[in-house]
């Protein structure tokens, strides 16, 4: 199959961003005559993250454009012919620049589905040497990304539908690469929008940003600008000079907050008219540079009410210091104050924005009711996931030429289901999540209205449930490494998230000790792994 020309699928992940045992078993394989075996991997996680009852899918747009691209360069097969033994045959190397993944399937969860404990994110089926090869970069492309999507879903439900969030953890984040995977999974998991340029040119994230402290303490105050005018927002009349007309507003707003004339600094209000020249519709100001009462918020207000008299209006006002949930209430008092006594309504809105190590706990206390905070920037603990740095996802080989494979080890939770399989999800009449079914993928698919007996984890007799909605899980993604439909926008997607997390009950939605959401197998699965359980006992 030809690579997909594709420079965003090429940087997303190589066929040697892997383990180096994946090349390893790739000879095993091709020595012992098996490269072409059918083969079956699922790939899925154990346990949902952050002490929680739900993950979100996520990544599967990365993976198909991988899997699309996947071929061996010359570079790449001369340096595994480095690595491996030297007198290996060279025909291996011969196959190795021979593969793509054009007999390649996939199934998966559609990107920004909820997702629970063993049930597949993918499933990937082809010859066994070069789904082997895909081990590594897929887990990769899909733990990272679905754990940000999640840790952004929590944030959100914390801070509900009203707030916007921003994303800006590039700077904090582990290296370019979980940057861009960071800010692009954060937006899907339902942030407004990202600091990240790149991710919006490449991935379609709507970008936001201002300016940094470091833009307003290089201003001292004697700087002139080099055209002080600024035109009328109705592009008719005069222009009007901005910083003179500031100072004016600054006497104004002094004398109404009781403050001396003197006392804001005359480089932040410089660094503010510069801001408005540039950007007169969008002027934003950062207000604690210095002191917010006494300097910041005198110097944004003579600012934003001189582009007022000129018909712009100032978007916002943003703080990166304190107690950012108190200063957001004072703020607010006095734009009610200025908007009438100056006699401009609008001033009463001006959204605030808030930043600076904003974790959960922080976040719950900028969204309680009666914040006036309308903006939360969002870093550290967005991109990095601190409470749980992985997802733990494992890529589990599940049958070999149609035949089930389990592995069967002491530890119970590392145990995996055998054999090629189907997902479904039971819905109430009131469209609520009731379970996920894992059942062989020869079975019928469960029918609503009909009784299902099946296996909860850990049971010693199954149970019966009467479905009013079935729904299949997984869709064919890829077949013979042909896109079968096109795949989602990410916009698309970020939509499906809310959906998604509307139809869970609260009791598994909630943060703290939910209720844990179940995964059930169906009697010929159980019945299967019963068998190979027996087989293996001596």
């Amino acid at each position: 199959m030809a690579a997909e020309q594709d420079p965003e699928g090429r940087a997303a992940a190589r066929p040697l961003l892997t383990d180096l045992y994946q090349a390893t078993m790739a000879l095993g394989y091709w020595r012992a005559g098996r490269a072409r075996d059918a083969a079956e991997f699922e790939l899925f996680f154990r346990r949902c993250p952050f002490g929680g009852a739900f993950a979100l899918a996520a990544g599967l747009r990365d993976c198909v454009r991988f899997l699309r691209a996947f071929r061996l360069r010359d570079a790449d097969v001369q340096f595994l012919a480095s690595v491996l033994p030297p007198d290996t045959d060279p025909a291996f190397f011969e196959h190795l620049r021979s593969l793509d993944c054009s007999e390649v399937t996939v199934r998966a969860l559609p990107e920004g589905s909820l997702a629970f404990p063993g049930v597949p994110l993918l499933q990937v089926s082809g010859p066994l040497l070069v789904v082997q090869l895909l081990e590594t970069p897929l887990l990769c492309l899909v733990s990272y990304a679905s754990l940000v999507a999640t840790n952004a879903a929590r944030l959100r439900l914390i801070a509900g539908p009203e707030k916007r969030l921003l994303e800006m953890g590039l700077r904090r984040a582990q290296g370019p690469d979980g940057g861009l995977t960071a800010s692009t999974y954060s937006y899907l998991g339902g942030f407004d929008s990202s600091s990240n340029v790149l991710a919006g040119q490449l991935r379609g994230v709507p970008v936001a940003g201002t300016l940094a402290h470091s833009f307003v303490t290089s201003f001292s105050g004697s700087e002139v600008p080099p055209d002080p005018m600024l035109a009328p927002a109705a592009g008719e009349g005069p222009g009007v000079d901005l910083a003179a007309k500031a100072q004016v507003w600054l006497e104004h707003v002094c004398a109404h907050l009781g403050l001396g004339v003197q006392e804001p600094h005359p480089g932040e209000r410089a660094a503010f008219v510069a801001y408005a020249l540039a950007f007169p519709r969008a002027f934003q100001g950062l207000l604690d540079s210095y002191s917010v009462r006494r300097s910041g918020l005198p110097n944004f207000l003579a600012v934003a009410l001189a582009l007022g008299e000129l018909g712009y209006r100032a978007v916002g006002v943003r703080l990166d210091s304190g107690d950012l949930l108190q200063q957001a209430q004072e703020i607010r008092k006095v734009f009610r104050a200025a908007a009438a006594q100056f006699q401009v309504p609008w001033l009463e809105s001006v959204p605030i924005a808030v930043s600076n190590n904003i974790d959960e706990e922080a976040l719950a206390r900028l969204a309680q009711e009666g914040s006036e905070v309308n903006v939360i920037g969002i870093g550290t603990s967005v991109v990095t996931c601190p409470q749980q740095p992985s997802l733990g996802c494992v890529y589990k080989l599940v049958a070999v030429g149609g035949q089930p494979r389990m592995k069967l080890t002491e530890d119970p939770e590392k145990q995996t289901l055998p054999g090629s399989k189907a997902a479904f999800r039971l819905l109430g009449s009131d469209g609520s999540l009731l379970m996920d079914v894992l059942q062989l993928a020869e079975e019928p698919a469960p029918q609503a209205g009909q009784e299902l007996r099946v296996w909860p984890p850990g049971a010693q007799e199954p149970c019966t449930v009467r479905p009013a909605q079935v729904e299949p899980l997984l869709r064919l993604c890829l077949q013979q490494g042909q896109l079968c439909e096109p795949l989602p926008s990410l916009a698309e997607s970020r939509a499906l998230v809310q959906l998604s997390l509307s139809q869970l009950s609260p009791e598994h939605r909630r943060l703290q000790s939910p209720a844990q959401y179940q995964v059930v197998l169906s009697e010929r699965l159980q019945a299967l792994v019963n068998s190979l359980h027996a087989r293996a006992s001596p």
